[in-house]
């Protein structure tokens, strides 16, 4: 982690475009710009009449990169601050539609529903790939972008950056962090769906008079929100991020941060597939004209139907706490080391469903099992579907880090370097508590916890009574304990060629201790519902590295050609371990790491006076190692499975003139299963979850008497689900347009409005669906919110 010493933030400027606030959080933190007004020590924020758009980032946060970023040989990109607030983005996920084809794509799998930053990545899942500061960020819970500087997207080669990671790359927000400049920045904001949010930026210089000093920082932020076109769907937290550095301007640098997270949301589990194009009925096809062949010809339910209940809810505790020291040998040596600790606490239940069919021999399945039934087949409102499935989660992630890391620039002769190496000592530990599904039996007995009651398929009713959660014992807890050295050098040869490359060694030690419920199956000599403990072990070593070779023709531009390497370990993503022998999951503990390969070939250009940066790279990676199943003996699994994702992509970030700003991208991802079977339902032989082509754009043009238009646009291309046998349901989802606008008014040097208007044109599209079909998230509807922002 490292703290951005280039960044200057001037103090004349446009009062910035922030995102919606509350009217209580401005009353709460009212008292230090009061302080400031009556004191005078916040000086007047002057209002320019050419201001800049600030979208083009020269630099990349991590001190890993040892170049700039028009001479990096690898496809980032980072979406600043400004775009964000322009958007009226709150969370991660809507920051990363600013990056093509990068999305919540998977709704989840069977029952189980996907929560927070779901994201997919050059077709694999990069959820677990998350940063902050260059420090990994656990739990699968919504990130608010409260207190982030930028959001920094690194596609390709990964592993020698971070260690373990998804094939395709990963994210890292990059935090605020107290300057020597007074500033107070709030927002108040209301819109659709009863959206009320209020944040602030308080920063306070307390510099000396030979400019070395200290400053403080608070962030903080409220929201109580519905979602948009989704009955009883509820966004409601409070986050706030203190943060004090000292010795600024020295060669001495300390920084302390805090984060405090609460929310208490009202989570989604999607609404039934029925109705939509390529939707038949869930009977076996082997029933022939017995086949309730009326439901292809259903009509769709209303999406804004919840078919939860009024007990679902998902709470969230986050705390974490950074420490970092910096110190300055010389100018151009420079020792960082980083503490950290993170705690996150996710409680969460969900009712689900699955609309499944008729048994084999044509009759009603058992109570309980997934149903849509169909009592009165010419009368809909009859119809009803079973909430069999409430997803229970109680987990805990915490984090341990210690990062040591050196950058130094040298010469050896005509020979320059820019050299950053370290240490990590890292240690991570997941907890999850276990709970009775309906109907369950324990030692032998009927637990007697309930069931919920069906929901009518169009009029759905949340209040309702039935089901009990309690704790089964089926617990599990892992720790992954790591430690990793790696070292990053780019070599000048001189003004046309540059080499960059790193390696990476990571030795890892994963235990993990979980008791599973017996079944007659799996452990006939003992009562159903018997606790049966285990504890699995695996310890291994990772080496990772990339490197590229960037010839440039002039100053300004860049061509280049890299290749790197990731690799993700059995438990890499989750901490849970399955034990040798028999499975599919890629978990056991018998099977080697997944691994990634990616070739890259590439250009860089910064132009219009080095205020636009345009890029475009060619890329193929390869994932080997991927667990594929006997076509003979199904009881045995291998990993000789292989998949591909290769494609380009085209990016441009900046300003066109002082006034109008642009930032778009443009990918294309053909992928395929090059050995192994195909994974999609309709037999595809393409990625899951990941569209061909993408393409998102965002520009606003500022005009010189206050005001601010812009507009954006985004397309996702179509999506395939996954196979897992369900019959009928839709086996992908359509490509889809959407656009988006926004306008702001400057009243004067201290207030300004705008107003966001999100899918103007109110496309209706389905957003995610899960691996069987039986359900997807509707796309947002046509939605607005207007924001109050104050400069003090």
């Amino acid at each position: 982690m490292a703290y951005i010493k280039s960044r200057k933030h001037v103090v004349a400027r446009a009062v910035p475009h922030l995102s919606g606030a509350a009217a209580a959080t401005l009353m709460a933190i009212a008292a230090p710009a009061a302080f400031a007004q009556a004191g005078g020590s916040l000086p007047e924020i002057r209002v320019q009449d050419t201001p800049a758009t600030d979208y083009k980032a020269d630099t990349s946060a991590n001190p890993k990169f040892t170049a700039p970023l028009l001479n990096t040989p690898q496809t980032v990109q980072v979406i600043k601050e400004q775009v964000i607030r322009e958007q009226g983005a709150t969370t991660l996920t809507e920051a990363l539609r600013n990056t093509p084809g990068v999305g919540t794509f998977f709704l989840g799998e069977n029952g189980n529903t996907n929560t927070g930053d779901a994201v997919f990545m050059r077709g694999f899942d990069s959820s677990s790939s998350i940063f902050v500061d260059g420090i990994r960020d656990l739990g699968s819970v919504s990130r608010d972008v409260f207190n982030i500087e930028q959001v920094e997207v690194v596609k390709g080669p990964s592993g020698t950056d971070v260690g373990r990671t998804s094939p395709t790359g990963y994210i890292n927000l990059v935090t605020k962090k107290p300057k020597l400049e007074d500033s107070f920045l709030g927002s108040i904001g209301f819109g659709s769906a009863d959206y009320k949010r209020g944040s602030i930026d308080w920063n306070k210089s307390l510099s000396s008079a030979n400019g070395i000093g200290a400053a403080f920082r608070l962030n903080a932020v409220v929201e109580d929100s519905g979602v948009a076109g989704r009955d009883f769907v509820k966004n409601k937290h409070t986050a706030i991020a203190p943060s004090i550095a000292l010795g600024l301007n020295s060669p001495t640098r300390f920084y302390f941060d805090y984060l405090h997270v609460d929310q208490d949301n009202v989570p989604d589990g999607g609404v039934p597939t029925i109705g939509l194009p390529s939707y038949s009925n869930p009977d076996p096809t082997a029933l022939g004209a017995r086949r309730r062949n009326f439901l292809n010809f259903a009509a769709p339910v209303d999406p804004k139907n919840f078919y939860g209940t009024a007990y679902d809810f998902n709470k969230v505790t986050a705390d974490m706490f950074t420490a970092r020291v910096e110190h300055d040998f010389t100018p151009d040596v420079t020792l960082r080391n980083t503490t950290r600790y993170g705690k996150t606490k996710q409680d969460y239940m969900l009712t689900s469903f699955m609309l499944g069919g008729l048994t084999a021999s044509g009759a009603r399945p058992a109570a309980g099992t997934a149903f849509l039934d169909t009592p009165i087949p010419g009368l809909p409102s009859t119809w009803s579907v079973t909430r069999n499935s409430p997803t229970n989660k109680n987990q805990e992630n915490t984090i341990f880090v210690n990062q040591t890391n050196v950058t130094a620039k040298f010469d050896t002769g005509s020979v320059s370097h820019s050299l950053s190496a370290g240490v990590e000592l890292i240690r991570e530990e997941q907890t999850n508590l276990g709970y009775f599904s309906p109907g369950a039996t324990f030692n032998g007995r009927a637990v007697q916890n309930g069931a919920w009651p069906a929901a009518n398929l169009y009029a759905p009713n949340p209040y309702v009574n039935g089901y009990s959660r309690i704790q089964s014992g089926a617990d599990s807890k892992g720790v992954t304990n790591t430690v990793g050295l790696y070292a990053f050098d780019t070599v000048k040869l001189n003004e046309q060629w540059q080499i960059t490359g790193g390696l990476r060694f990571d030795h890892y030690n994963t235990s993990f201790q979980s008791s599973t419920l017996s079944t007659a199956t799996t452990n006939p000599g003992l009562p159903v519902g018997t606790l049966v403990p285990s504890s699995l072990k695996l310890s291994d070593n990772l080496f990772t590295g990339k490197i590229g070779v960037v010839y440039k023709p002039v100053k300004n531009g860049s061509i280049y050609a890299a290749y790197g390497t990731s690799a993700q370990p059995p438990g890499g993503a989750n901490f849970s371990l399955s034990a040798a022998g028999s499975g599919n999951s890629a978990a056991r503990t018998d099977f080697l790491p997944q691994k990634a390969k990616t070739f890259e070939i590439g250009t860089k250009w910064d132009v219009m006076n080095d205020k636009l940066s345009l890029t475009g790279a060619i890329y193929r990676t390869d994932v080997t190692n991927e667990v594929v199943q006997d076509p003979t003996n199904t009881s045995l699994y291998y990993q000789s499975g292989k998949k591909r994702v290769q494609g380009i992509e085209l990016g441009l970030a900046g300003s066109i003139t002082e006034r109008w700003g642009v930032t778009a991208g443009f990918t294309t991802m053909d992928t395929k299963v090059q050995s192994g079977p195909n994974v999609t339902a309709d037999g595809t032989n393409v990625l899951v979850y990941t569209p061909k082509n993408a393409f998102t754009a965002w520009t606003t043009y500022q005009f010189p008497f206050g005001l601010t238009i812009g507009g954006g646009a985004r397309y996702n291309g179509k999506l395939h689900r996954g196979t897992d046998g369900a019959v009928g349901t839709p086996a992908y989802i359509d490509a889809y347009w959407v656009f988006d606008a926004m306008a702001s008014y400057r009243i004067n040097k201290n207030v300004d409005i705008q107003l966001n208007v999100s899918n103007l044109f109110d496309k209706q599209y389905a957003a995610a669906i899960n691996k069987s079909g039986y359900r997807y998230t509707p796309g947002t509807p046509r939605s607005a919110k207007i924001t109050a922002n104050f400069a003090f």
